[in-house]
């Protein structure tokens, strides 16, 4: 049988909001601040019912786009709508959890083997991904640069050779955890004031409190719009 044919996919309505929306922006050249016309007047020029204004509006959410102010509207967080499929969101979704879990095993205990085995050199390269995430986020990024290199910095203090395997083993996984926690609203600060928690812990060389420390980043990191979000 030919693969030409084979089941059509049928697109969810709000799906197809969410490209009208993209095409919109992008015609009207809006950017970060700008906000988007009310869910009412986008369902009457659309012709379709608030329910899947709604749902598109939770995609871009999810996706870290745009801000919803209760009572306020709907605001860009930055150029464009670079929108993802949503077969990839729920992909995503459906690794996360796994990912999250195995993050919080592996990090909790480099933290505590960091403030044990750390050298001069170890501190100053934790302070060094640091100021790098500082400088990105005080440029409007998100930090992912310097947050990547504050946790290689920790794995490298702790010396255990084959809890770095592990972490390279599901590097990709957790650069992608990273980014979906460092979209999120006023997340970036918060990373950043957690990791500082972190590097002072080990600075110290209290291992339980390194521990702690790490352990609630990670729970902060899994604490994003995806999880809550039901397609």
């Amino acid at each position: 049988m030919s693969e030409v044919l084979r089941p059509v996919s049928r697109q969810r309505l709000y799906e197809q909001v969410v490209e009208q929306l993209r095409q919109y922006v992008t015609e009207q050249g809006l950017g970060a601040g700008n906000r988007l016309p009310p869910e009412r007047e986008l369902a009457a020029r659309l012709g379709v019912s608030r329910v899947s204004i709604k749902q598109a509006i939770v995609v871009l959410e999810v996706q870290g786009l745009v801000d919803v102010r209760h009572g306020g509207g709907t605001y860009l967080r930055g150029n464009g709508l670079q929108v993802e499929p949503v077969e990839t969101l729920v992909d995503r979704k459906r690794r996360l959890p796994d990912v999250l879990e195995a993050r919080e095993a592996l990090e909790t205990k480099l933290a505590e083997l960091a403030a044990r085995r750390r050298t001069a050199d170890d501190l100053a390269e934790i302070d060094a991904a640091l100021s790098e995430m500082r400088q990105q986020i005080d440029a409007g990024k998100l930090g992912l640069d310097g947050d990547r290199r504050f946790h290689a910095a920790v794995t490298a203090a702790a010396r255990s050779s084959l809890l770095a395997q592990f972490m390279r083993s599901i590097a990709e996984q957790i650069a992608e955890s990273r980014q979906e926690s460092l979209r999120q609203s006023g997340r970036p600060l918060r990373s950043l004031a957690q990791h500082q928690r972190i590097a002072d812990a080990i600075r110290e060389g209290d291992p339980r409190a390194a521990a702690t420390a790490m352990r609630r980043h990670v729970r902060t990191v899994s604490r994003v719009r995806l999880l809550g979000w039901e397609p």
